[in-house]
């Protein structure tokens, strides 16, 4: 068998992946289509901090790397909303001990293309922009963007971790039965910054997430390891409360002075960051089968791009790895196998956490600051001390559990039920701990447990 495979992107699933094939003995070439970023000191480019949480954990601790990469992560322990006004209020994310942690992409891509590079059987090939794969042959075209030669790599593994805008999947949509499709929300992102205090330590809460939510938008804020934040606003690109409507630095002092007070004197460069940073948008790619001729796969943004708001992009990427890399134990190394099978199955949970995405996007802008909202999250936290064999909240399922995304979806709409049900009872502030409330419960839990 010839044990060598190609991987096109040297982004993090990518870079991840080299690292699970070099230690199963493989000869791996690892192409890309920007310079090694590592000349630079960091990656090119801006992009959201990224939230590492238990799926990602997982298939770091499996490549034998967790402990270099939690040396620079921070821990999260809970979100921080900030209203109008500026009061806060905390909310944990799990229980006592359960955190998401707030890596910087760029750092943590220079990381991992670090740990794979340290393998003989890695080899990067920068400055490689990918032409496509040829149907015939798998043969993948690639142009040195720096001489303009072109070559063709012939491998008997292909794998595109190429990102949401595929070169490799943009050659399978070509062919025949191959499912696609794309979605954009009409909000687009923009990247600012909170720097460290003169002494050079964070301005506000290190351990947190911040959110300045706002109905149809909002701000977030993540911690960097040099005192900083890496804030984003996420807005609408047109109508009344828009990047269209931002366009004087009057307009953009306005607009902040007005929903985000309390921020405003945290970011001194705020009008120079506003309108030197690009406005990204943002979007959700689904395509089947993620396999050709089970010589070809992809994998990460390449088969499921999803939006940042569950935190989760990163994380499912990694999570291909860790499934991947079992099925490799579990089939013995035959790729048929492994590729028909990582098709059927993983395709339903990549669909459910773009689903999940958008409801927490939801969630994340409009309710976060709800009393009911609040309630529900104190009355969901009970259950799952009181009954936790029973009953996990969905966001710790899907953050701090390896349940299927599918099933963590399922899982959530009959929560939905619920809830509906309990906040629906007059006066359930007052009786949220009621025998009424312990009933709709069993109830519940009973007829869920006979249909399953």
């Amino acid at each position: 068998m010839n044990r060598s495979a190609s991987i096109v992107g040297a982004g993090l699933v990518g870079s991840l992946w080299a690292v699970f094939l070099a230690k199963r003995g493989y000869k791996v070439d690892v192409f890309e289509r920007r310079g090694d970023m590592r000349k630079a000191g960091f990656i090119g480019g801006r992009s959201i901090n990224l939230a590492m949480s238990d799926r990602g954990w997982k298939a770091l601790r499996k490549a034998g790397i967790e402990e270099q990469i939690r040396q620079v992560a921070i821990p999260m322990h809970g979100r921080v909303m900030h209203s109008t006004t500026g009061e806060l209020t905390y909310q944990p994310y799990g229980k006592e001990g359960q955190s998401i942690y707030s890596v910087s992409r760029g750092g943590l891509n220079l990381e991992l293309m670090n740990i794979a590079d340290q393998h003989e059987s890695v080899n990067f090939h920068f400055d490689h922009k990918c032409e496509g794969l040829d149907m015939n042959t798998c043969e993948l075209s690639f142009t040195d963007t720096t001489t303009g030669k072109q070559n063709t790599v012939d491998s008997p593994l292909v794998f595109g971790t190429d990102g949401a805008f595929s070169a490799v999947r943009s050659s399978l949509q070509r062919r025949p039965m191959f499912n696609y499709s794309q979605h954009y929300l009409k909000h687009g992102y923009k990247e600012l910054t909170i720097p460290p205090n003169a002494a050079g330590e964070h301005q506000i809460e290190k351990n947190a997430l911040h959110i300045w939510p706002r109905g149809q938008f909002m701000l977030i804020a993540l911690p960097n390891q040099d005192g900083s934040f890496t804030c984003t606003l996420f807005l609408p690109f047109e109508g009344e409360e828009s990047f269209l409507q931002l366009q004087s630095d009057k307009q953009i002092l306005d607009f902040f002075n007005k929903y985000f007070a309390d921020a405003v004197p945290l970011m001194p460069d705020l009008l120079n960051d506003f309108k030197n940073n690009p406005t990204p948008s943002l979007v959700t790619i689904r395509c089947n089968p993620w396999t050709y001729k089970n010589k070809v796969l992809l994998m990460g943004d390449a088969s499921h791009a999803i939006v940042p708001f569950y935190g989760q992009g990163m994380n499912s990427g990694f999570e291909d790895c860790t499934l991947l890399d079992q099925m490799v134990d579990q089939y013995g190394e035959d790729w048929d196998e492994i590729m028909t099978n990582f098709n059927k199955t993983r395709i339903a949970d990549a669909d459910g956490i773009a689903d999940l995405a958008i409801r927490n996007f939801i969630e994340m802008r409009d309710l976060v600051g709800d009393p009911k909202f609040l309630l529900r999250k104190k009355i969901a936290a009970h259950f799952s001390k009181k009954y936790p064999d029973q009953f996990l909240p969905l966001y710790s399922m899907v953050t701090f559990s390896h349940t299927p995304y599918a099933e963590a979806l399922r899982e959530g709409k009959a929560q939905d039920e619920l809830f509906e049900r309990i906040l629906a009872i007059e006066d359930i502030e007052s009786r949220w701990q009621s025998e009424e409330v312990e009933q709709i419960f069993s109830s519940w839990l009973n007829n869920k447990q006979s249909m399953a």
